[in-house]
């Protein structure tokens, strides 16, 4: 049984099909790429994941419980935490208290010393007196990580996060996201850096127009005809 299962997941928007009877699986212990052009729907699927929109059908379940229309509070109950395309992070506050305020609402033992952990796992101990709003945009995206993993996940859901990293970030949250499944963590990563997802990932789903168009390994996905037209825009 798959950590996450979506089976046959629509999304309309009045006439317009946002998601097309969508089916992807995720892994305890693996990273999942989802890819596809800009307006494909990765991040409405996302959201429907998280319980931010509703599905117009389908189903979706974490350990083979069906979440479709739970609320975003009990999903992370069920240990779903993602992190978002737009930065959430709480601008006044320091990188620490980001960190604590979820270390707190998932009730955690130890704070203070989880918190630090935390803060070291993802490379940014040494911003932690510093406040959110003044972190360049790469650093916010690891505490915005590190603040998703103080709820204590099982899945996590990462909306672009190699956005505004400069190539050594990016090589860190590779490592990073790859230490996290050693643990058994699974991951759905949404991601334009495809230097990333071919390194990091187990496998890829490629999702386009609302469809999934192809699904396999990196190695697969690199080389399928349908995909190159779509998304790397090579001729068929």
């Amino acid at each position: 049984m798959a950590l996450l299962e979506i089976r046959e997941v629509m999304v309309r928007f009045g006439g317009v099909m946002a998601v097309g009877g969508v089916d992807l699986d995720v892994q305890a212990g693996e990273i999942t790429g989802l890819i596809g052009p800009n307006g494909a729907g990765k991040t409405t699927l996302f959201n429907v994941i998280s319980g931010m929109q509703d599905p117009t059908a389908g189903m979706i379940s974490v350990n083979g419980v069906d979440i479709s229309h739970e609320s975003p509070h009990r999903r992370a109950k069920r240990g779903l935490a993602r992190t978002f395309q737009r930065l959430e992070l709480f601008a006044s506050l320091t990188v620490r208290d980001n960190v604590r305020v979820a270390a707190e609402l998932a009730s955690l033992t130890n704070i203070d010393s989880t918190v630090d952990r935390l803060l070291e796992k993802v490379g940014v101990s040494h911003l932690a007196d510093k406040t959110a709003g003044e972190l360049p945009t790469g650093s916010a995206r690891l505490v915005e990580i590190a603040r998703a993993l103080a709820t204590g996940p099982e899945l996590l859901l990462l909306d672009e996060p190699a956005s505004g990293l400069d190539e050594s970030e990016s090589d860190r949250l590779g490592t990073l996201l790859r230490e996290l499944t050693e643990d058994g963590l699974g991951v759905l990563l949404v991601e334009h850096d495809m230097s990333l997802v071919m390194r990091v990932c187990d496998s890829i789903y490629v999702l386009d127009l609302g469809m999934i168009i192809a699904h396999g390994t990196p190695e697969y996905i690199q080389h399928d005809p349908q995909v190159l037209q779509a998304y790397l825009g090579a001729p068929s």
